[in-house]
């Protein structure tokens, strides 16, 4: 029987053995994200297909391909968010590039293999995160004794703190190193400076100039010549509080089993990673199409062909197989369509979903309904300057309608121009809140409309501004 996963997507997390069920994981996107039912259904099921996936026959597991998604929509609409909510909700590694960043092997650009070493460094991140967790209380145990050996040295016995660790205590010394140890938990040593080692590679900071895009390289030359490089030992005074953290750093980083940490991590990327690749529709065009070949177009999908229908990626961390990860791509497709992609890679996400463009209803309900609702954020930020945001409902209306004209009359950025509009219409507020404190400020609908209604009915200025 293979080695079981961690569960995707659980109502409690990892760690429980209930999946959440598609209806359940879209009433949780639906707390962040406005509408795009169509968008979140699919997600859904792809994520759910991800748990269904671990609980069939060994023999038949592998044959089963991740069902991938293109999202086709007009920016500001909510692709991106889903996606980013989607990899939190199941806890898995998740990057998102834009494919206009890549180019044909050969010419100068990003490698598209380094998507993989990308979402493989984040695992590596998000595992050895969890470890630390598991073994801070023995990390900062650890980190207590070895500031009692550098205290009380210098207080009671006079030895040096290198001889203290392995010294025998008599009873009065282990009197006075309860006492320092309990004045330690209390916080009233943090002030006292002790000296601790630190090391550092010697010699100068290694610069290796290499082309542009060839960042992966760089790294791992990087890498290589600083193992070659001594390290130095350096004793710094710090205070006890910052000595404290510094150790138990390195004690939980010693307690760590590094194998352990990139074997899970390999796994989690093979399994529940995800990757979103944003602007597809920016390389969409063939050869012939736009008047001759362009190596930031067709050559790109090939290039990333092999990686979405399943291949095998060397990173530093050994070799990661990329046959069972969900790709999301997106785009806007104005100008190309889908079905300009070429057709092995149209092929490899079969699952197509198009969302909506916002309206002025939609607006309304982004800034309040939300859990991450604009409103409720921009009340919070000047909270801690005693200023307190009081939002009428037609303020919220006429903003709401605002953004929504202003996305019409120029560029369609979708929920974006909220932002916008929102900075523009506070600016005056943000700026003077440290002279306010205790006050509340009410936005109306003439409040709005005094603020930015000579800018909206300006329509060249509003290009600039809105």
């Amino acid at each position: 029987m293979a080695e079981s996963l961690p569960q995707i997507g659980t109502r409690r997390g990892l760690v429980e053995s209930t999946p959440m069920t598609p209806r359940e994981i879209v009433s949780e996107l639906d707390r962040y994200i406005v509408g795009q039912r169509a968008a979140k259904r699919a997600v859904a099921i792809a994520l759910r297909n991800r748990w269904r996936r671990q609980q069939v026959a060994e023999d038949l597991r592998d044959e089963i391909a991740p069902k991938n998604i293109i999202m086709i929509g007009p920016t500001g609409v909510g692709k991106t968010e889903i996606s980013r909510r989607l990899a939190k909700l199941a806890q898995a590694p998740f990057v998102k590039v834009e494919a206009s960043k890549f180019t044909e092997v050969g010419y100068v650009g990003r490698d598209v293999e380094s998507i993989i070493r990308d979402l493989t460094e984040l695992a590596i991140g998000m595992v050895r995160g969890e470890e630390k967790e598991k073994v801070q209380i023995r990390a900062r145990e650890g980190a207590e004794e070895k500031i009692l050996d550098l205290l009380l040295p210098a207080r009671a016995v006079g030895i040096r703190p290198e001889a203290a660790a392995g010294a025998e205590r008599d009873d009065d010394t282990q009197g006075t190193r309860e006492k320092l140890r309990r004045l330690l938990r209390e916080g009233k040593l943090d002030d006292r400076l002790v000296e601790v080692e630190t090391t550092a590679s010697a010699g100068p900071m290694l610069q290796i100039m290499t082309p542009q895009g060839m960042e992966d390289i760089e790294q791992n030359l990087k890498e290589l010549f600083s193992n070659f490089m001594p390290k130095k030992a350096k004793r710094r005074r710090v205070k006890v509080s910052e000595a404290m953290e510094m150790i138990a750093q390195e004690e939980a980083n010693r307690l760590i089993d590094a194998e352990a940490v990139t074997k899970e991590a390999v796994r989690r990327v093979e399994h529940t990673g995800i990757v979103f690749i944003d602007e597809i529709d920016k390389i969409a065009g063939r050869e012939g199409i736009h008047g001759g070949p362009d190596v930031s177009r067709e050559g790109v999908q090939r290039d990333l062909l092999p990686i979405v229908e399943g291949s095998t990626v060397s990173t530093k961390y050994g070799m990661v197989r990329t046959d069972h990860i969900l790709f999301i791509a997106s785009g806007a497709f104005h100008v190309a369509k889908p079905s300009d992609l070429i057709p092995e890679f149209q092929g490899r996400f079969p699952i197509r979903v198009e969302l909506d463009a916002l309206t002025q209803a939609d607006f309304v309900r982004i800034l309040t309904e939300p859990k991450n609702a604009l409103i409720k954020q921009y009340v919070a930020l000047l909270e801690p300057e005693g200023v307190h945001l009081d939002f009428t409902p037609d303020a919220v209306q006429e903003i709401a309608r605002i953004a929504a004209e202003v996305n019409v009359r120029t560029e369609n950025i979708g929920a974006r121009r909220l932002h916008t509009v929102l900075e523009r219409l506070l600016d005056e507020v943000s700026f003077s809140a440290p002279e306010m404190p205790g006050r509340t400020v009410r936005i109306d609908g003439a409040y709005v409309r005094e603020r930015l209604e000579a800018i909206l009915q300006d329509q060249d200025l509003s290009r600039y501004i809105l």
